[in-house]
């Protein structure tokens, strides 16, 4: 499956666009921790990497101002922080 097809799958997670391959993998990635279930976010880390989605989340969570909830942020900087060590 590729992130085309995973995001395409779910359009409640990105509500605000039909153009679903003009999606970054940050915006794919973002919408999902923020909004996803946990099947989800393993489907996702499972077409992805559990590396590289923490390298994303990594990137745009660093910001002063970012868009993922306090509540998400923190949880997935200790879970890849574990199962990354990305940090």
């Amino acid at each position: 499956m590729t992130l085309y097809y995973f995001i395409k799958k779910r359009p409640h997670l990105i509500w605000y666009t039909k153009n679903y391959k003009g999606l970054t993998a940050e915006a794919i990635v973002e919408a999902t921790l923020n909004y996803g279930d946990w099947d989800d976010v393993q489907k996702l880390i499972g077409i992805l990497g559990v590396k590289k989605t923490a390298m994303i989340f990594k990137k745009n969570s660093l910001h002063r101002r970012c868009n993922y909830r306090p509540e998400v942020k923190n949880y997935f900087q200790l879970y890849f922080k574990k199962r990354a060590a990305y940090a």
